[in-house]
This record gives C-alpha cells, structure tokens and sequence, in this order.
C-alpha cells in the first residue's frame, strides 16, 4: 500500500486528504478561529462539583465549562480518603474543591451542547512515543502484537523514562532501536519543564500550550514508510515543514513536494470530497448504505439496491455484506465517525455468514489509526461498534442545520400547509372585518390549493419559489 497527502492551504484554512492506493480514505479540515482545542492543556478553575455525576465542571476559558470525570484526575492514593464506591474511586468531593486550579488537557472537542472533557493525565505526543509526565506507567502500542517486539521496546521505555514520569510506545516505534527515542524523549521533557514554568506565571483560566496545528500532526502522524509524497499547494508551508522534518519524522524518506495551483482540482478530490457526506453511499455492486446520525449514534443501514446477484439468494446477500463491511470501514474513517455506531446489514441466517461479515468488517478497520472496537453482532442481526471520539467530525465543521427544516430533514407536505392556512383563515374571521385576502404560498402549495378548490373565493392566491415551502403570508385587505 502507497499513502498520498495532498494539502490545500490558503488564508485562514488547511485542508488534508490521505490517498491510500488512490483511494480517498481520510479527509481533515482546520480553520483559524475554529475551536479544536483537543491536545492543548490548560490551566483551569473548578467551578462546580457534582457528587452524584462523579466529576466536576472546570473553567478552562472556553464558551462552556469543561468535564472531568473523577476516573480522570491524577492523584496519589494516600492523600485522600476513599470512599467505597464500588469501583474504588474516591469521593469526587474529596479530590477537588470550589475553586481549586488545576492543570488539564483536552481530550475530547466541545461537541453539540457539552463542553470539552478534560483530563489531568497529561500526554505529550512524539512521532515515536508519548511521555506521560504525570503517569507512572509504560505501555506498548496494542497494533504491536509481536509479544518479542513488545517486551523489547518496554525494557527500551524503562531505561529512557524519567523517574515518576509514563511513557507509550507507538506503533511507527516497531523494529527501531532505543538511540532513535533519546532526542525525542529530551525533547518532550523539555518541552514538559517549559510548559510547567508557564503554569506558575498564568492565572486560571488560560491556555498553557497548543497542540500543533494540522499540517504539523500530520507529518509527525501520517508520514511513515508507507507514505511516499506529501504535496502541498503553499511554498511557505513546504518550507516550515522541511525545517521540522527532522524532528517530526526523522526517519521518513519521503518527499515534501510544492505544488502551484489549485491542487485539489488538479488531483481531481473536489468531486470526491462533495460525495463524501452523502447521506447515500453507492456500491461498485449497485447496492448502498444509508448513513444516519443522530445525537446519540450513527446508524448505518445496508440495501441491496440495483444489485440483484446471481440465482443463489444467500450468495446475493453475501456478496453485498461483505462488500458494505469494506465500504463501511472506510466510510467510518473519512467521515470520523466517533461514538457509538450501529450498523443493519441485510439479514442472514446462517451463523457462520454472520461471523464472516463481522470478521472482514474487523480486518477492514485495521487501517484506521482511531481505536474502533466492534462489538459483534446482537440477537436482532445489528453490529455494534464504538470509535473514539477526540475532534468533532469534518461535517460539523461544514455544514449547519437546515434553517427550513431545522436539521430533520423532513417538511411538512402542500397538504399540512394547506390545513394550517385554512385554520387561520377561520381563526381570523372571528376578529379580522377583511373584504378579502391575498394568500402568498410556495408554488407547491398554490398548486394544491388550486387543485382541490378548498380555499374560500375571497382568498387570492399569489404563488411564489422565492418563500419556504412550510411558510406562507395571509394579508387582510380592508
């Protein structure tokens, strides 16, 4: 497999899409002055403690008061009294206080009404590791599955750890020796000392550091062995990223390349990138998925659609599972889909079709660099997965709610609109002493009213595309 990344970067946004086998199979956008404080720490001041939710709201600066859960605060057992809770986590009441500060990270975006969550087990990631200042703790990337390999990168974390300090191998670490981790490990610690000399010079709320932005985590993230080009559409940026190349990816042998122009059209992603928050996914097969969100979960739901398959009905519905588990895997980390995800795959009745669809969704996710845990499948043929969610989703970021139909997606029918108004014409009979009316309606309504003949004579019927299809205006002439 080749990996592409192609970068489009003008004033006030950078846009990222990863190419894998020329397959669009990840897609980022940043914006100046858009919140994604997901990374960056904070100095923050408790402000509410709720016992009978085990957290605290912090104020941390932002629009809404951040989340943190008591499984989220780092503390040393001994200087608090632990109440049996039955999972033997202490009194939230017993850890912070009313305007306790406190030093946080986000890990997790502002989504829909809540506020960020926040933790204080600080992480600073490396290409290479993750230090852990406040964690006693070393662990291994769980993609490393080789048990040698793991054991010999923990004893390499156990020799280049600070005393009291975590740290976490991550997967792009395999087969490296422990001399590549020395100037990162230096680096992060050093950039730990600096970030605490900040604490004590800041008042609660500020911000104390800033994650880096999207062209830089994508070169210390996405630029391995595999990734052969990196292409960018601004000179100025190309330049910034080789003077940090060494640091972010000292050991990635591919190419920073300029590109003038418009990149994304040159590459042909435009169109692309348009489909990809199509609420309706095509098959190569002519079948298609059917993409819902909802508050609380993403529903994913399987259709035959064109596809008719061969003579053998179980060989029909096979062909178009195991298609859409791909399809779905795929669909999952574009969109970054986060949460919980359901997914309604076309009945089947033998178990063993069932387990092959669940494996090969499971093989397919393997790519995706977010934690995706698929549940398997309940006793009424639904998949449940759940995906980790850091930022919120690039369509958020996009789109907005319908202001016609307020983000349903659903509109009231000519019908519907045709009652209301006749209710109000009766309503307004009892107070209004008007010779007549002029009815102003969507061309839709106007034709049904015509249609049907239902309106009173002295209602004038003015039909225009220019107004809603639920709105309408009745004007009284006197």
């Amino acid at each position: 497999m080749e990996r592409l990344l192609i970068s489009d970067v003008i004033q006030g946004q950078s846009r990222v899409a990863v190419m894998e086998d020329d397959v669009l199979v990840e897609y980022y956008v940043e914006r100046s002055g858009t919140e994604h404080p997901a990374g960056n720490i904070y100095k923050g001041k408790v402000v509410n403690v709720l016992p009978g939710l085990d957290a605290a709201f912090v104020d941390i600066g932002l629009s809404k008061n951040a989340f943190l859960y008591v499984g989220d605060v780092a503390l040393n057992d001994v200087d608090f009294k632990f109440r049996d809770k039955g999972e033997g986590l202490p009194d939230i009441r017993d850890v912070l206080k009313v305007g306790q500060e406190l030093v946080v990270q986000v890990i997790k975006d502002p989504l829909g009404s809540k506020g960020a969550r926040v933790t204080t087990h600080i992480t600073l990631p490396g290409r290479m590791l993750v230090l852990m200042p406040t964690m006693d703790y070393i662990g291994v990337s769980h993609r490393i599955e080789d048990d040698d390999e793991r054991e010999r990168l923990k004893k390499i974390a156990e020799q280049l750890r600070p005393e009291g300090m975590g740290i976490i191998i991550r997967t792009v670490a395999q087969d490296y020796s422990g001399e590549t981790f020395e100037d990162e490990i230096n680096m992060q610690i050093s950039l730990w000392e600096s970030i605490s000399k900040t604490v004590n010079s800041k008042t609660a709320p500020a911000i104390i550091h800033r994650d880096s932005d999207l062209l830089l985590r994508t070169i210390r993230d996405l630029c391995s062995e595999k990734t052969h080009k990196f292409i960018i559409n601004n000179e100025e940026e190309v330049n910034r990223l080789q003077d940090v190349k060494s640091l972010l990816a000292p050991n990635w042998k591919g190419s920073l390349i300029y590109h003038e122009g418009d990149i994304f059209n040159d590459f042909e992603l435009e169109s692309k990138i348009d489909k990809t928050f199509d609420r309706r996914v095509w098959l190569k097969n002519g079948s298609y998925l059917i993409v819902d969100h909802t508050e609380a979960l993403t529903v994913i739901d399987v259709n035959t659609g064109k596809f008719v398959g061969s003579n053998d009905f179980r060989k029909t519905i096979m062909k178009t599972n195991l298609d859409a588990a791909k399809q779905i895997a795929r669909q999952v980390r574009l969109r970054d889909i986060g949460g919980i995800i359901i997914v309604d795959f076309i009945d089947m009745v033998d178990d063993a079709d069932k387990d092959k669809v669940v494996e090969v969704l499971r093989e397919a996710l393997v790519s995706d660099r977010t934690r995706t845990n698929v549940v398997g499948m309940t006793g009424l043929g639904l998949v449940e997965m759940t995906r980790k969610k850091i930022r919120q989703r690039v369509a958020t970021l996009l789109h907005m709610p319908c202001p016609i139909c307020n983000g349903s997606g659903r509109v009231f029918t000519p019908e519907t609109v045709s009652i209301k108004i006749l209710r109000q014409l009766s309503r307004d009979k009892d107070h209004l002493d008007a010779k007549s009316f002029v009815l102003k309606v969507h061309g839709d309504v106007a034709k049904f009213l015509m249609n049907e003949k239902i309106l009173p004579q002295n209602v004038e019927i003015e039909q225009t595309d220019s107004i809603y299809m639920e709105k309408y205006e009745l004007t009284p002439i006197f």
